[in-house]
């Protein structure tokens, strides 16, 4: 099988997932790896209210305010957003232990890696995103297929039980369908 073949991702499961999961809000800096899933939201989900944030770090505090407050929000942003968000991450989720699923698009990641290990990537920004989360503790489950979105419920599950983060990595950019 082709790369591209085994990493197809496409919105239309993404937003299946969060529906099965009881997501109510995704809260966002727009993502180009998942652009298809933001316009997918923006059209209008039923049950799920799109909020668009300025940076990462409201992003992430825009979040926990809604957690704390009895919702089920998604983070939705990419990696170079989760590098700069990283400080109010470990604040949030690691210190003040609130508990947060973050949908991470691989931005940058090369075709050529698609359906490989992403830390045999040449872009530094996809190579070091995993053993960055392992540094700081903080798991993470790999996005490459839509199959793997059967993963979210125990994503959800792992966050509340360690009161803290949890991210999936989306490897591959969001087809429109």
């Amino acid at each position: 099988m082709s790369a591209t073949a085994t990493s197809r991702i496409s919105a239309s499961a993404a937003v299946a997932a969060l529906q099965r999961n009881g997501v109510d809000h995704v809260v966002t800096v727009p993502d180009w790896v998942q652009l298809s899933l933001h316009e997918r939201l923006q059209r209008g989900v039923p049950g799920i209210r799109l909020l668009n944030t300025t940076n990462e770090n409201q992003c992430i505090t825009v979040a926990a305010g809604l957690t704390i407050g009895g919702r089920k929000p998604v983070l939705v942003m990419q990696n170079q957003g989760l590098y700069n968000g990283l400080n109010t991450l470990r604040a949030v989720c690691l210190d003040a232990h609130v508990p947060l699923v973050f949908m991470v698009g691989q931005f940058g990641r090369e075709y050529a890696n698609l359906g490989q290990d992403p830390r045999q990537s040449r872009r530094t920004m996809v190579r070091i995103m995993e053993p960055l989360l392992e540094a700081i503790g903080v798991p993470f489950v790999r996005i490459e297929t839509d199959a793997d979105f059967d993963g979210l419920e125990d994503a959800y599950a792992r966050a509340e039980r360690e009161r803290g983060a949890v991210v999936l990595l989306v490897g591959a950019p969001m087809g429109w369908c």
